[in-house]
This record gives structure tokens, C-alpha cells and sequence, in this order.
């Protein structure tokens, strides 16, 4: 998908959200558990019922891998069925150099057929060029997270004054461009995305951390937006599991719808 589709889902749902798709065997409702692909059937009812409240999706690999070939199928199957018009995220977190790094990527854009995928960017540009080679693929990059421990790393300060993450964005924002890369910032960080904006101010921005996490969706967008709005927050668990019960998927259409109703407000399309 193309920034220009991209943009055009977002003002025509008026919504910035993306659903992860971080499907747990321990967690969905019991009564799914009879059926034949437990999590396809949980995903695809998650699916039918955000549809409408969202612009992307976002399985969590880990989650999959886990379960082995049969992890594997339920994520194809899932991907097959999400909409073509809706942006779909790999959550893999690759970091590789060299056929490594190619084979990911053919594995994800061609094989599972993402229109992107996250990756940590510690090799360096051998480690994010393949995945630029595609046309209407996109890399996001990690840049800065949302857990406790991002300030062993992403919050080192470096000689120059900026902190390494800074650095990051910097440096990795000259091998691709806004049309192909995105960044992963987490929403509980956003006191510091106005300094973000001023590094890279029209890249498109992934956040996860809103809801379960704590982040706000408020601070978010008015540290975050850009001129095409530029954001992609993410909600998982928060939707997914908002309820254990038959009534799941009504529950997590509720949970997506509140979040669109504030995405709408925010973008001052209501």
C-alpha cells in the first residue's frame, strides 16, 4: 500500500488505528478452543468487528511462531482474509545483514504478502535495505520503545549532546524515504515527539503503548500529528481481550469504536 491509500483510509474512516492481532491461546475465550483453528476463528471475528474502526492491522509474529506450522497457517489464513485496502503490519523485529535480511523480507512481502514490517536497525543500513527494494513496501523501524529498559540504549547520550536514538532517526531517515519507512515511537514517550518531529517531520509514526500500556492518544496526536496526520497508534491487548466471553467480539468493536470516535474528534472530521 502506498502512502497516498494510506492517507486516503485515514480520512475516509477517520481513523488512526491499528489493531494488533497479538492472538494468545492462553488468553482468547474458551469456547474457541473446540474449534479446528482456534485463533483464525478468534482473528477473523476481531476482524469482522473492527473492520470499520480501523486502517491497519498488526500480528505479532511471536505469538504465531510459537505455535509452530500450525501458528504459521493461522497467520496466513488471517492475512488472506484481511481486506486488501486495509494496511497490514508484520511485527517481527528483524535485525539481519545479507541473504538473511533478503529472505526476510521475500518471507514477509511476498510469502505472508505485509505491506510492512518492523525491524531494529543495531546492524546498521545493510540490515534495512532489502526491505526497501519493494515497491509499496514498508520498513518501520524501531526507534523509540516503550519499555522501561529503552533507557539502557535509546536514551544513551551521546557526544554530540543528542541521545542515540536521536541519532538513529537521523542517520536511517537518509536510506529510504516518508513513502517506505516508518518509525516505532511508544506512546508513553510523547513528551519527546515534538523533537522527533523536528528530525523526521513527515514520516508516518507507529505507536503502540495507548490503552493497556498507558499511553495517551490526546498527547499523542498533538505532539505527532503531521500535515497527512502521520500516525498509526496501536491498540492490542485493550481490544482484543476486552471481554473472555461470548461476547468478545462485541467487546472489542466497542473498545475500537471509542478509540474512532476520538480519532475523529481529533482530526476534526466530526
Amino acid at each position: 500500500m502506498n502512502r497516498a491509500d494510506l492517507v486516503e483510509q485515514i480520512k475516509k474512516k477517520g481513523s488512526f488505528l491499528c489493531v494488533g492481532l497479538d492472538t494468545d491461546l492462553q488468553k482468547i475465550p474458551t469456547h474457541l478452543l473446540k474449534e479446528e483453528d482456534p485463533v483464525y476463528t478468534f482473528n477473523k471475528a476481531i476482524i469482522d468487528a473492527t473492520l470499520d474502526h480501523c486502517v491497519a492491522y498488526k500480528p505479532n509474529l511471536a505469538f504465531y511462531e510459537a505455535m509452530g506450522p500450525a501458528g504459521l497457517e493461522s497467520l496466513q489464513k488471517t492475512m488472506e482474509y484481511i481486506p486488501k485496502d486495509i494496511f497490514t503490519i508484520a511485527d517481527a523485529k528483524r535485525g539481519d545483514i545479507g541473504n538473511t535480511a533478503a529472505s526476510y523480507a521475500k518471507t514477509f512481502y511476498e510469502t505472508f504478502n505485509f505491506d510492512s514490517v518492523t525491524l531494529a536497525p543495531y546492524m546498521g543500513r545493510d540490515s534495512v535495505d532489502p526491505f526497501l527494494s519493494y515497491k509499496g513496501k514498508w520498513a518501520i523501524i524501531l526507534a523509540l520503545t516503550s519499555n522501561k529498559s529503552a533507557v539502557d540504549f535509546e536514551m544513551l547520550k551521546m557526544e554530540n549532546g543528542s541521545y542515540l536514538y536521536e541519532e538513529v532517526l537521523k542517520t536511517s531517515s537518509q536510506w529510504g524515504s516518508s513513502d517506505n519507512m516508518m518509525y516505532v515511537v511508544g506512546a508513553t514517550q510523547a513528551e519527546a515527539l515534538t523533537q522527533i518531529r523536528k528530525i523526521i517531520p513527515d514520516h508516518f509514526l507507529l505507536v503502540p503503548g495507548v490503552g493497556a500500556q498507558g499511553g495517551s492518544l490526546e498527547e499523542v496526536a498533538r505532539f505527532g500529528m503531521n500535515k497527512d496526520v502521520g500516525l498509526l497508534v496501536n491498540s492490542s491487548r485493550g481490544i482484543l481481550y476486552a471481554s473472555k466471553g461470548e461476547d468478545f467480539a462485541q467487546a472489542a468493536s466497542s473498545e475500537a469504536q471509542k478509540l474512532q470516535v476520538q480519532m475523529t474528534e481529533i482530526l476534526g472530521l466530526q
